[in-house]
């Protein structure tokens, strides 16, 4: 687990969709999607970031994204 400072942000995001709807995530002209947090933020999340978490039935779970204070993303990963 990364650590989290003060001046980083933490978005929480519940996935639960379908092998066929995660093809996007590798379409070159597709490098990020927008994702709503559970807090209601719409977020930008590059596609590689997810592509690691799908399996032949899709992506499934909880995920935590942590983000510095220059917007960059320091972790992104599935919750157990």
């Amino acid at each position: 687990m990364t650590s989290i400072s003060q001046s980083d942000s933490v978005f929480y995001f519940s996935i639960q969709a379908p092998y066929k709807q995660c093809e996007v995530l590798y379409v070159p002209t597709m490098p990020d999607v927008v994702m709503v947090s559970e807090s209601g933020l719409s977020v930008q999340v590059p596609t590689n970031r997810l592509r690691q978490f799908v399996t032949s039935d899709g992506i499934k779970g909880r995920f935590r994204m942590i983000v510095d204070a220059n917007k960059k993303i320091k972790s992104f990963e599935r919750l157990a």
